[in-house]
């Protein structure tokens, strides 16, 4: 059974990838999205960033076939301040993807729980967190490094 709410969950990651990139299209047009939404930040310390295993995340994405799901965020060996700003924009936008997905997600765990089984909506939240929350904050992460690179230019 708990197979079953594996595959289940897993699926339905993917599908809030989806739902989290036409919610995004939308989002993106307004100015609560480069005020505030571009510039979020849950976790800035490196310690705490280590502690939850987000060093072990950013290598699974590096090392996996997740590696080619988003060509766009890739940087080149020479890099002017124009081509960090649009990296950075890139990460951004995948950034809110995943956080519309994590809260899709969430909603679609808590009914699952309610209606049917709290293992089934555990099962749910966990895959949920590895595949919509993990790459957030790893694009958090990614976007403070950046922004260094592009103080020092």
């Amino acid at each position: 059974m708990t197979l079953k709410y594996l595959s289940f969950s897993i699926s339905i990651a993917f599908i809030s990838w989806i739902v989290g990139m036409i919610v995004n299209t939308y989002i993106r047009k307004t100015d609560y999205y480069n005020k505030r939404l571009s510039n979020l930040n849950f976790i800035e310390s490196d310690k705490l960033n280590y502690c939850i295993g987000l060093n072990y995340f950013k290598w699974i994405v590096k090392s996996t076939f997740f590696k080619f799901f988003n060509q766009k965020i890739k940087i080149d060996k020479k890099i002017e301040k124009v081509d960090l700003v649009n990296l950075r924009n890139e990460m951004t936008k995948s950034e809110i993807d995943h956080l519309v997905a994590l809260v899709f997600v969430f909603i679609f765990a808590v009914v699952k729980s309610v209606k049917f089984d709290v293992i089934f909506g555990l099962t749910i939240m966990m895959v949920n967190v590895l595949m919509n929350l993990y790459p957030s904050l790893l694009q958090q992460d990614n976007k403070r490094r950046i922004d260094k690179l592009i103080q020092r230019i």
